[in-house]
């Protein structure tokens, strides 16, 4: 009998991505990573986490990769970038506010401060992003610093050379250097690879195609489906703001967001094979197969919802 992965998964190259031939002992390694990444992510979530990931900030960032045609795992790289460092940069700068001998108002002022000094450099600090996450995968199409301006200048900001490269700089260092996150489409790809290893009879090459739209669709409508999906899970439709705290670490589950557009994209494709892939992905992921039945049920609506509005 083949081998049969139980555990979880991560990062591989998503350049050229092939599969079957990843071999088992890796496919293993990589499974017991990602879910320990994932894990220690949802441990130390900030409460700013997922604010900087609205429908549309991820739609500009989208704009900006496809303009500049650049490979889809950029932008997803990008929108992790971005929330990690303005998650960090807006925490850091709070922290700065006097926290003894001011009065609420002066608080307050600071606070406006810090908020319109962010607003004026958003825009900037969210294309150093795109910029760096393009950087980080080497054999892709690179944008030459004069590119870049000229293309910040078509959007009517008016930046020279060195106000781009201190802004990299200035994102770069608040991110600690460390760009090699783990993207949605990481998660999707390797729990797909590991999914085909252990269901040679899943498509998995046709349904990674149609996984592309599907995790594009949730990325940007994530705000929308997430509340359905709240409201689904607690049974009311008036959630609590300690409900809605509470649920931000399945906002930012990227196991079940993986195993969620893998689902979807079997339901689509392949209607017939749904229990046995939404069962696989439970046995591989540990997620229950009712929240991973509930996540995709609440991405098809939906779906279907924006088709038929927009006929």
């Amino acid at each position: 009998m083949a081998k049969r992965l139980t555990c979880f998964p991560c990062h591989r190259d998503v350049g050229s991505l092939k599969f079957h031939e990843t071999s088992f002992d890796l496919l293993k390694d990589l499974l017991i990573y990602l879910n320990k990444i994932n894990k220690d992510n949802l441990d130390g979530l900030s409460k700013y986490s997922g604010s900087f990931k609205q429908k549309r900030v991820v739609e500009y960032i989208f704009l900006i990769t496809q303009e500049l045609r650049l490979d889809p795992t950029v932008g997803y790289h990008a929108v992790e970038l971005l929330q990690r460092f303005m998650v960090k940069h807006l925490t850091d700068m709070l922290a700065t506010i006097p926290s003894q001998g001011a009065h609420a108002d002066e608080a307050t002022s600071y606070e406006d401060v810090i908020f319109d000094n962010l607003k004026d450099k958003f825009p900037l600090i969210l294309f150093s992003c795109v910029q760096l996450a393009n950087k980080l995968f080497l054999h892709r199409h690179m944008i030459d610093t004069s590119t870049a301006v000229q293309f910040l200048h078509s959007l009517g900001l008016s930046v020279s050379k060195q106000t781009l490269l201190e802004s990299e700089l200035m994102v770069f260092k608040g991110l600690e250097y460390r760009l090699n996150v783990l993207n949605p489409l990481m998660y999707v790809e390797v729990i797909l690879e590991v999914l085909g290893h252990n269901e040679p009879s899943i498509p998995v090459e046709r349904l990674y195609r149609i996984c592309h739209h599907a995790l594009q669709f949730i990325t940007l409508d994530q705000t929308a489906i997430y509340e359905s999906l709240l409201r689904i899970t607690i049974q009311c439709v008036s959630p609590t703001r300690e409900q809605r705290e509470k649920f931000v670490t399945v906002t930012e589950d990227r196991m079940l967001l993986g195993a969620g557009v893998i689902a979807v994209a079997t339901y689509i494709l392949c209607f017939k094979k749904r229990q046995q892939v939404v069962c696989e992905l439970s046995h591989i992921t540990g997620i229950s197969r009712r929240s991973i039945s509930d996540f995709a049920h609440v991405t098809l609506v939906h779906i279907v919802g924006t088709s038929s509005s927009a006929m």
